[in-house]
């Protein structure tokens, strides 16, 4: 099984994957003419400006609820495994998919506020690839081929979130707590499960809530102790600038046999970690409560920034600067030793330990607790926020029959299936957590690409909505107007949500037609 799973995810995983996620940034770039670096004062400006109200979240909240998402065990174990098999370049192309996928992941995010709409079982804002892809077309005569486009999108969404990716993020975090303090894996798996339990079953708002506190304390508290770090190896800095552009291009004659690696690498952990293309911070985007669908794409570009420019980095420079580092030939563990550190044990598996070790030369035997500690943050975070995806999707395939009601069970057959995908989630992380981190690797990267595949072609074919949105953003902003959106003016169907948009009062919505 292990073997076949290999066999699937370098398929999913090959070469077209991987430049298709580059040139679709790059064509994004160009037809936004670098709203990445336009707007970077508006986005955060927007960050701490917005509303909630009883059916949405504030644009913080969203913000937050995305980076959930993509800061998790991506960020620490999946930077060390890029520099393991990619060699110090990879962190160039990881820095490219980042900027490049801003754009992206404006498209994408802003896609997800105009063809949102309202739960009819919770009230809660709703959205994500699986209703664009199925609504903005809804006039054409592609209409019948996009539902179902939107359909897999959403099976595949509940699959890869509900029971793929959750493993990747518990497994790391069983591993690093059975590092650091000898807990047994069932130990961990059991103890995650029950504050999961806790959390998902309270709703969005509750996961809002969760996100909003959390995930900003630990990601500033693991930029701060990292950049220490690597400031008390400053002089290195330098010479790991050179090698990392030096290697990813192939003029670093101890890494140009494996430049190809590196982009590879860079450009698969990228994505993994950001998310940017992926179709997951759409989800997050939709839940917001804002007046005009390019606020929120605002607000997501500029988490792919967070993510990678700022914690991936910080984690990069940290295992490179205190030599915490060891890079293979033929992407394996069993592969020649290439280059390393000269601090790593000789016996460390690639994964967390990395970090680890790069912080116990700071403060020798605390690095393996605080990565603990931070990796138990960052992936319960993400987990919460696959569920939240994968309930979305959930509720997009259910449909109108999830308000029918089943006598026998005295609820509803949405609320029934939403229980049962807690269970699988909750069957998942414990699995994740007692499996080898190879296993759970390649579940997730299988779970990524899958939904990557789908959403970055989805994406290319409907971007306009988005050019739309931002161009009548801009044009209100210029007139010094706070943007308000009717998708009528713009000629955008299918965004039935804003087309009963009551921009006045309290910011309330009425029902939508949906």
């Amino acid at each position: 099984m292990s073997d076949f799973l290999s066999t699937v995810n370098g398929y999913i995983w090959s070469n077209a994957l991987v430049y298709l996620c580059l040139a679709a940034g790059v064509y994004f770039s160009i037809r936004t003419r670098f709203v990445q670096v336009r707007q970077v004062g508006e986005m955060i400006r927007l960050m701490f400006r917005g509303e909630k109200s009883p059916s949405g979240v504030s644009s913080f909240q969203a913000l937050t609820m995305s980076l959930a998402g993509r800061v998790g065990t991506g960020n620490i174990a999946g930077v060390a495994t890029a520099i393991a098999f990619g060699g110090p370049g990879a962190m160039f192309w990881m820095w490219a998919v980042a900027f490049l996928g801003a754009s992206t992941s404006f498209v994408e995010c802003t896609l997800g506020q105009i063809y949102k709409t309202r739960d009819r079982l919770t009230g809660e804002y709703r959205g994500g690839p699986a209703y664009y892809l199925s609504r903005a077309l809804a006039h054409t005569r592609a209409a019948g081929a996009f539902k179902v486009y939107g359909l897999v999108f959403a099976a595949v969404t509940v699959l890869a979130c509900g029971l793929l990716l959750p493993s990747v993020q518990s497994n790391s975090m069983a591993l690093a707590m059975s590092e650091a303090w000898g807990i047994s894996t069932w130990v961990v798996a059991v103890g995650t499960v029950i504050i999961l339990a806790f959390v998902i079953i309270g709703g969005v708002k509750r996961i809002a809530a969760f996100a909003s506190i959390v995930v900003p304390f630990m990601a500033v508290v693991y930029i701060v102790l990292a950049l220490v770090i690597v400031l008390m190896n400053a002089g290195e800095v330098p010479g790991v600038i050179r090698t990392i552009f030096a290697s990813a291009f192939g003029l670093d004659a101890a890494f140009g046999a494996i430049v190809g690696s590196a982009i590879m690498w860079g450009v698969k952990r990228g994505i993994y970690s950001n998310e940017a293309g992926q179709g997951t911070g759409p989800h997050a985007a939709a839940a917001a409560e804002v007046s005009h669908p390019a606020k929120q794409g605002l607000v997501q570009a500029f988490a792919v920034y967070v993510d990678t420019l700022f914690v991936c980095s910080a984690t990069g420079f940290l295992i490179l600067t205190t030599g915490a580092y060891r890079v293979f030939e033929g992407e394996t563990e069993d592969g020649r030793v290439i280059a390393e550190g000269g601090v790593l044990p000789a016996d460390v598996a690639v994964g967390p330990t990395f970090v680890q070790t790069g912080f116990d030369t700071l403060w020798s035997g605390a690095g393996s607790t605080f990565v603990a500690v931070s990796l138990a943050f960052f992936c319960l975070t993400t987990i919460i926020a696959y569920y939240y995806m994968a309930e979305t999707n959930l509720r997009f395939l259910l449909g109108k029959s999830a308000t029918i009601y089943i006598r026998p069970l005295r609820s509803t057959l949405g609320s029934n299936l939403t229980m049962a995908l807690q269970a699988l989630i909750l069957v998942s992380v414990v699995l994740g957590a007692v499996s080898t981190a190879t296993e759970a690797w390649t579940l997730g990267d299988i779970g990524v690409g899958l939904m990557a595949w789908l959403n970055i072609i989805g994406i290319i074919i409907l971007q306009q909505p988005a050019f739309k949105a931002l161009r009548d953003y801009e044009r209100q902003q210029k007139a010094g107007k706070d943007p308000v959106f009717d998708p009528r003016a713009l000629d955008i169907t299918g965004a039935t949500f804003w087309e009963d948009y009551d921009p006045t009062g309290e910011k309330e919505r009425v029902t939508s037609r949906t």
